[in-house]
């Protein structure tokens, strides 16, 4: 699937580069690597995992805020992050932003035969550090 057909399929829509949506994002992401650091702590490892999701979510909206689009599907998230942005971004923070959207998916909606998926702690630990490496990266693409 290619951007054009993400936004053919309203998936990814074209909008104003909005700046201070972008920093925004970065503010929220922030905030849940703070919350997926504190649920670690108190074993709450399924709320950590999808915080650490949810921040690096955030820092991939706020790429897309600052050039001008807005998502409207995490898959199609990722899809246009690795279509546009392969070249400015590592390509091991897109694959991670997909390997740990596919576990929340499972985490909150469970698989076809219901089983419930338990997070290890060390899932964790490598998704908070990932989602601190994003951070880290898009953080000098949208402040540059």
């Amino acid at each position: 699937m290619t951007l054009d057909d993400l936004i053919r399929r309203d998936l990814i829509r074209k909008d104003a580069p909005d700046r201070k949506k972008a920093e925004n994002s970065l503010k929220l992401a922030e905030h849940n690597i703070d919350i997926a650091k504190k649920s670690a702590e108190a074993e709450a490892y399924e709320s950590a995992f999808i915080s650490a999701y949810a921040a690096m979510f955030h820092c991939a909206r706020a790429i897309l805020f600052k050039d001008g689009y807005k998502e409207r599907s995490h898959y199609a998230l990722y899809v246009c992050l690795k279509e546009k942005y392969r070249d400015k971004i590592e390509m091991k923070y897109i694959n991670e932003l997909n390997s740990l959207r596919t576990i929340r998916h499972k985490i909150i909606y469970g698989d076809e035969d219901l089983n419930i998926r338990e997070v290890q702690e060390s899932e964790v630990e490598s998704a908070i550090k990932a989602a601190e490496g994003f951070l880290k990266s898009v953080r000098k693409m949208i402040l540059a």
